[in-house]
């Protein structure tokens, strides 16, 4: 069974983990542990909390298929979580690393995106740290990007981040890719025309 660890932080933003963890775990068996730094419980945006599975200091690399790094407001203050330990550890492990929103800046930090294709909520908000060395990488679009086994995508686009976590960690099947596809439908101009 794949294992994902999920990384959440006090004020993450709920959106940008439900759709992977909801279709990861109910759909395709994978086995979803959450985390948090030092394994405190943590409140997200919308006031939901959750008492995660551990901490995300003793998480042992070889023993997962991939980290997911979600959003929220603490990754842009100055006293943000140091995630680079276990980010550098999963990557030499040749795990899958993914981060949303805010998320990518965490993973900016830790100088794993030099020569690696990736997305983010801008480049100005990535060049927000000195960390940084992927400006040349870097690509503009409104969709999840992913490169090998490193995902990223902006906080606007959970649909095709959870997609591309998905099928880096080699679990998405044609059913669960309809499935979250369906999910994107909603926004479109040509589904407002035929329900006029």
């Amino acid at each position: 069974m794949p294992k994902l660890a999920v990384l959440l932080t006090e004020s993450y933003a709920d959106w940008e983990a439900g759709l992977l963890t909801a279709t990861a775990r109910s759909y395709l068996d994978v086995e979803i542990t959450v985390v948090t730094p030092g394994g405190n419980p943590v409140t997200s945006m919308g006031g939901l909390r959750v008492t995660p599975d551990g901490a995300l200091e003793e998480l042992k690399p070889e023993e997962f298929d991939g980290l997911a790094v979600i959003g929220g407001l603490i990754w842009e203050r100055e006293d943000a979580p140091d995630i680079g330990p276990a980010v550098r550890a999963f990557r030499r492990n040749n795990k899958v690393v993914g981060g949303i929103c805010a998320g990518t800046l965490a993973i900016a930090r830790t100088g794993i995106l030099r020569a690696i294709a990736h997305t983010s909520n801008s480049l100005a908000f990535l060049s927000r740290t000195e960390h940084y060395h992927g400006h040349s990488s870097y690509l503009d679009v409104p969709f999840a990007v992913r490169d090998g086994n490193i995902v990223t995508a902006s906080g606007e686009a959970p649909i095709s981040f959870a997609r591309e976590m998905l099928a880096a960690l080699g679990v998405l099947t044609p059913e669960a890719d309809g499935y979250i596809a369906q999910f994107a439908e909603e926004h479109c101009p040509a589904a407002y025309r035929k329900a006029s």
